[in-house]
This record gives structure tokens, sequence and C-alpha cells, in this order.
């Protein structure tokens, strides 16, 4: 048995004390989510419109109380975001957490997450807000489709050139947030997410300075996909698929981002010797087996596409 939270084996219980130590110090034991699959779904179809939280996977708001030693689901002032499984496309908590993870062993911020048990031993996804400090303190927050006047239905209307600029244009030091958005686009395309549209990138502002959010939505949604029909969401120099070396590294990272040609070898040796981890990382996940193999053979073929 494993501990969903931080993939450690655990001898009993659901949770491992690190993992739980990760959500909160207080908390040394954690209840199921008291809500089937199909109530977590209710609730949401029931609160839609009441929460600030967008995007089309059904998504809900909640708080840690820690004298139930539970989450609970809310309307307002909520520290992290649950994501239930789909129906439509399987394994998504499972799918999200593992790549979160392996963004992490990147070097790309993220912000905490897990997977954790609602009633039925059913494993969702859950993330803590960045956005939220203190009890109900909020940071100022825009996706690039605000910053860009798309709109939800436009989101996917621009193109990685346009995401360059608008760090160029409000970061207080653009040349910073270039290398980390360099790196989560290298990312995405090396573990297959072609969903990163406008709303998947946000600029933050903590400590008087405009950068880029800690990551989030990060996932492989061509092994999710039955067919997927693009590798980026985002074109590059007007391409969405046959993504190549000389698109990521020479045109999007040197020519267009001028990111020095040492600093972009320094980030590609970097993402390359990331490989064995991801792959361990990889099976000690909780896909199943079918979904790990599908995983490991992308990440293998999109890894020699761009790094021969």
């Amino acid at each position: 048995m494993r501990c969903p939270i931080t993939y450690q084996l655990i001898n009993s219980g659901k949770y491992s004390i690190a993992g739980l130590h990760s959500i909160s110090p207080k908390l040394d034991f954690l209840n199921y989510i008291p809500l089937s699959l199909s109530e977590i779904h209710q609730e949401y179809l029931s609160r839609a419109g009441k929460m600030s939280i967008q995007g089309v996977q059904p998504k809900l708001s909640m708080k840690l109380n820690i004298k139930k030693d539970q989450f609970e689901i809310v309307d307002i002032n909520g520290k992290f975001i649950l994501k239930p499984p789909n129906n439509l496309y399987p394994e998504l908590p499972q799918n999200e957490d593992l790549s979160m993870k392996m963004a992490n062993i990147c070097g790309i911020e993220i912000p905490w997450h897990g997977l954790i048990y609602s009633k039925g031993n059913i494993l969702n996804y859950a993330i803590r807000r960045f956005d939220r400090t203190g009890h109900s303190n909020k940071l100022a927050l825009e996706d690039f489709a605000q910053l860009s006047t798309a709109t939800r239905n436009t989101k996917y209307n621009s193109s990685m050139e346009q995401v360059i600029s608008i760090i160029e244009k409000f970061c207080t030091f653009p040349i910073l947030e270039k290398i980390k958005l360099f790196r989560r686009i290298l990312f995405s395309f090396l573990i297959g997410n072609e969903d990163m549209h406008l709303k998947n990138f946000s600029l933050i502002t903590r400590n008087r300075k405009v950068e880029m959010s800690p990551a989030y939505d990060l996932l492989n949604t061509t092994i999710a996909l039955q067919k997927p029909i693009e590798e980026i969401a985002l074109p590059i120099a007007g391409k969405k698929n046959k993504i190549n070396h000389y698109d990521l590294i020479d045109y999007l990272g040197k020519e267009r981002m001028g990111i020095p040609s040492k600093k972009i070898e320094e980030e590609s040796d970097k993402m390359f010797s990331y490989y064995s981890k991801w792959n361990d990382l990889i099976v000690t996940s909780f896909l199943s087996d079918v979904m790990k193999e599908k995983y490991y053979i992308l990440i293998q073929d999109r890894k020699k596409r761009v790094f021969g």
C-alpha cells in the first residue's frame, strides 16, 4: 500500500504521516470525504455558478476542518480545489497528480497537491489554492485569456508567441519569467499535455512583483483522449503538430524568447536528465498498469523527437 499523497509505502491506514502533515502539521488522521462519486457530481451541479472556480472539468471548493479531520465542501473561502474522476476521461485524478509530481522534479513551481479518498474508496485529485493567504485574503491573479482580452470560447485562438508577448508586457523581470515559461512548455510537450490554452497560464502579484503563477492543470491529455488531434493547444510558428527540436529549442527558446543559448542548453540537459526519475514516479503512481505503459511510451517517443 502507498500513500496517495506522497507515494510512500505504508503499513496501515490510508495516508502516511508525512502526507498528512504536508496538508497541515496539525493533521494526523484524515477521514474520507463523506460523499460518493455521484453525490460529489451532484454537489458540483447544485453549486455551479456560486464559486469562482472555472473550467470544463467539474471542480469543487473545499476547506480543511482540523477538528473533524476532514475536508468539507464550501461555497466561499475555500483553500483547496477538489477534482473528482470524470466518466468521459479515464483516471484523470491519478494522471494529473503524477504529472504535477513530475513537474515538481523539474523545478517547476507547483502548489500542494495529492490524491484523497472519498466514500467508496474513490480517489480524487486535490490542490491547494495559491491565490489565497490568511483567512480570506486574495492575491492578484489574472490568466492569460484575461490579459489578452480573450474569452472562455476563444482561449485557443492564440499562439505561444502571444503568450511570450504577455510576459514581456506585464512581468517585472521578463527574462526570468520566460525561462520559467520555456521550462513549462518543454515539459508540457514531453508529457503529452496538449491542452495548455490561455487560461492555463496566469500571472500573480507577490511581494510587489508580477510573475508567473505556480503551475496548474498539468496532465497527460494525450493518453486521456481516445483520438487526440493536436500535440499542443497553442501553435508554435503556426504549427500544432509534428513539433520537433528546432521548434521548441532553436526557434521558441533561443530566437523568440531571446534566452541565451547556454541557459537553453542547461534547461534542456536538466529536462533530459529527469527521465529516470519520471519513470520511477510512473511505476509508483496510482495509474493502472495500462495507463502507466501508455504514459511511459509517450514520454519516450517525445524524448526522441526533442533530444534525439
